[in-house]
């Protein structure tokens, strides 16, 4: 079973040649791993914090900016909200097609739920129509109605670490129906596209660049 996840979706919209050599052709590539080394321990720092968890010695291990960027997130309204789980693989059917992914964490308080992600770099351009914000929101929406019908509100935050600014989106009945539109159409897209194009805008910093041309 196929389980489309936001980074499959965004890629194929980024470019399709490149979704082609990474997830159809499974070509990987070396990346490096200091680029997400800090974003990697604020997550772990978090999900640990969260279950109730001694986190003394990890914060030993932090470096001034990434302290800063736990604090940033200790002190934010929507984390200290009540537990609900956290690093937590969700997934859901929409129409013929199943998607999934990991959220950070899932707060609640009287029955509206927060979805968080926590960005110590760059936050979406559009978080709204992020494909991110999509699945997730769809997915954790179909688990919480087995629980409580029509009985619950959700929403969606990413918290900027880096500028300490939280983007909300309100999980409504129109951009439920809007968002399985999208998500349908983009998969309809990507399983009959038989000739994946390159876009060219995105070729200088891609790192399947030199693979891509040589194909």
């Amino acid at each position: 079973m196929q389980i489309y996840s936001p980074n499959m979706l965004k890629t194929f919209s980024e470019c399709e040649k490149k979704y082609e050599l990474k997830y159809i052709k499974k070509i990987n590539l070396p990346q490096n791993a200091k680029l997400f080394e800090k974003g990697k321990k604020i997550h772990a720092l978090a999900h640990y914090y969260l279950k109730g968890n001694d986190i003394t010695k990890f914060l030993q291990t932090l470096t001034e900016e990434e302290y800063s960027l736990w604090q940033k997130l200790l002190n934010n309204e929507y984390f200290q909200k009540k537990y609900v789980n956290s690093e937590y693989n969700l997934s859901a059917r929409i129409g013929d097609f199943w998607f999934g992914g990991r959220i950070d964490a899932l707060v609640e308080t009287d029955k509206t739920y927060y979805i968080l992600d926590y960005k110590t770099g760059s936050t979406p351009e559009n978080p709204k129509t992020d494909f991110q914000t999509m699945i997730y929101l769809i997915c954790a929406d179909k688990i919480l109605e087995k629980l409580w019908g029509n009985n619950f509100n959700l929403n969606f935050v990413y918290i900027d670490l880096k500028n300490a600014h939280n983007y909300l989106v309100e999980f409504t009945p129109q951009s439920k129906i809007t968002y399985e539109e999208t998500l349908i159409n983009t998969i309809k897209k990507i399983t009959t596209t038989n000739n994946f194009s390159k876009k060219p805008s995105r070729c200088k910093f891609c790192e399947y660049n030199k693979i891509c041309n040589k194909i």
